[in-house]
């Protein structure tokens, strides 16, 4: 296939590149590329390989485009809060370069749906927030033989690598064979990110895929880049692939997908509550029980409950004897997993009247008072 003369004019700085050129041009165009996720990741990731020619990308999100997304997803826009992101994204990608085929996946990716999703697509980007997609994403693509384009951001800091076992490199489970226990690896949602670190790292993200779309330059196999934006310093780690790796070792036990919630424990902990029963207990003071907002200071500035005590967790080992250990609880942050931490703070000290709210105060936001700011 030829390139018409509207292609050349657009993509005139890539065919001056001699590693590039025509056919390097026609093979962009010929690549497929799907993108698991169209959030601060994703946003750079798609606009990137839109504007490159890639020809055909694939968007896979289920979610809705959040006033708070904007700080960093800039492939949406602000008339776009409330609408689908994949719908959004589409937009964006469609007025950027018509030639490029958008396609969407509105849907949550699963187990069930995983590899036939996947499975007509070159390469895939990895551009999710959650463990049990992260651990689906990279089985999927281990058992399809397809290139991983991993990318992760907390805070300030972020990391890049391709996984390929079956271009020789490691996959995401010879990095991480477990995942962190519930509750002990607070998301972006959590503790916050710098607005611009995605666009570093999914920059990145989208050059290893137009690197390994040419057949060109030294991917990102078998090495971790890792990024501290405060310090503006990049570090690299070699990775080696896990011969005792389950699905990509030399014996592997992962044959198939398996159930990632369960895996990651991402399911409801024995001792959560939900935003309703706290809602109950603040209602009825003869509930006995007390609720306690354990979140930062600059945080309870922002959004706070009438009638709820601060205590965060940065200080509750110090000042938990200020606390009845015969007295009920219900601890609350902002999504549900700092008070899990909490929890496991007084537990420890001899507290067995203590209840995490699933959720936090986005879940109160969501789902009893709109009224209360989610940040």
């Amino acid at each position: 296939m030829q390139l018409s003369p509207d292609e050349v004019q657009r993509y005139a700085r890539h065919l001056a590149l001699p590693e590039v050129g025509r056919a390097g041009q026609q093979r962009l165009r010929s690549t497929s590329v799907l993108c698991v996720g169209t959030g601060g990741l994703g946003s750079p990731v798609l606009l990137y390989l839109a504007a490159a020619g890639i020809g055909k990308l694939g968007v896979v999100d289920f979610d809705a485009v959040e006033r708070s997304n904007l700080q960093r997803q800039i492939i949406h826009r602000t008339p776009d809060v409330g609408r689908p992101k994949t719908e959004s994204a589409r937009e964006s990608l469609n007025a950027l370069n018509p030639d490029v085929e958008v396609v969407v996946h509105n849907v949550r990716l699963t187990r069930e749906n995983a590899l036939a999703i996947i499975r007509p697509y070159d390469l895939v980007v990895d551009g999710t927030d959650n463990f049990p997609t992260r651990y689906l994403t990279n089985d999927a693509c281990v058992l399809l033989q397809r290139p991983n384009i991993y990318g992760s951001i907390f805070r300030f800091e972020g990391q890049a690598s391709v996984f390929a076992p079956h271009l020789g490199g490691p996959c995401y489970r010879c990095l991480y064979p477990e995942p962190p226990p519930p509750g002990t690896a607070p998301s972006c949602a959590e503790s916050g990110v710098l607005g611009v670190l995605p666009g570093l790292i999914g920059t990145i993200q989208a050059t290893e895929a137009l690197k390994l779309a040419l057949g060109k330059g030294s991917p990102l196999i078998g090495r971790l880049l890792l990024f501290n934006a405060l310090e503006m310093k990049f570090k690299e780690l070699k990775l080696r692939r896990d011969p005792k790796c389950p699905i990509c070792g030399e014996h592997p036990t992962i044959t198939q997908l398996i159930d990632y919630a369960q895996f990651c424990g991402d399911t409801q902990h024995p001792d959560e509550v939900t935003v309703q029963e706290m809602k109950q207990a603040l209602e009825d003071p003869r509930s006995g029980i007390q609720v306690l907002d354990i979140r930062e200071p600059h945080e309870y500035q922002i959004a706070r409950l009438a009638g709820v005590p601060l205590l965060p967790l940065s200080v509750l080992p110090q000042r938990c004897s200020e606390l009845d250990p015969d007295q009920s609880y219900y601890l609350c942050c902002k999504t549900g997993v700092r008070s899990l931490k909490a929890l496991k703070c007084l537990r420890e000290r001899g507290f067995k009247h203590v209840k995490s709210v699933r959720g936090g105060l986005t879940a109160w936001s969501e789902a009893i008072d709109p009224s209360v700011p989610k940040y």
